[in-house]
């Protein structure tokens, strides 16, 4: 049997992921970034196919990877991560610049941001596997500790949204059974586990919020 606690042993950064222009923007949270050449730079995005983000990547030909520090706001992930571009203007309100390619570059939370021109695309099942030549890269917050995929899920707990590489392995993780009971995040899917807690939720205090989203607690139903 293939023991996918192992995966999550790769270390991944948490980056927050646009494309577009001024007048249609999108943006989304990933872990699967890299760099892959350095004569041209060339940076490497998976992308699910089924996330909205996917689409304008392919329209306008460019992406913005807004790499995020261990700080950053939960309610930036509930946005990014657990919304879809189809039902909302994802970039509303937020600290937003656009690049030489006119996308979209969330300035929120960031350390540092690159923008890339796409050059290819590769299908590798469920994500697409798109190639950026670096095009513009700057520093926002130089002093910051860059946020992983480690942290997030330990110290934020947090989870792998749907159209995440990691998402079958999350939701394995959570049909885990104990004595606790467990109350899910309406609004993002955040799972308050009370064994792994060690509190009941009943005894939070009345404005806590999800830790992932910042929804209020009373947005949350037993599971």
């Amino acid at each position: 049997m293939k023991n996918y606690e192992i995966l999550f042993k790769i270390t991944y950064g948490l980056y927050a992921v646009c494309s577009g222009d001024k007048d249609q923007g999108n943006g989304f949270i990933s872990n699967t970034v890299f760099q892959v050449s350095s004569k041209p730079a060339k940076f490497a995005l998976g992308c699910s196919k089924e996330n909205f983000t996917s689409g304008i990547i392919e329209k306008y030909g460019n992406f913005t990877i807004s790499i995020l520090h261990q700080d950053a706001d939960s309610e930036l992930f509930g946005i990014l991560g657990y919304k879809s571009g189809k039902d909302i203007n994802k970039l509303e309100g937020m600290n937003v610049k656009y690049g030489e390619t006119g996308a979209p570059i969330i300035l929120d939370d960031c350390i540092v941001y690159i923008e890339c021109k796409v050059t290819d695309k590769f299908d590798v099942g469920s994500h697409w596997l798109f190639i950026g030549e670096l095009v513009d890269a700057q520093t926002v917050n130089e002093r910051a500790i860059p946020l992983t995929y480690e942290f997030y899920r330990k110290e934020k707990k947090g989870k792998a949204p749907k159209n995440a590489p990691t998402y079958v392995e999350e939701s394995d993780e959570e049909n885990n059974t104990g004595n606790g009971m467990k109350y899910k995040c309406a609004a993002c899917g955040y799972i308050y586990d009370e064994e792994k807690e060690g509190d009941k939720f009943a005894d939070l205090p009345d404005d806590w919020k999800c830790p992932l989203c910042g929804t209020e607690k009373e947005n949350f139903f037993k599971i």
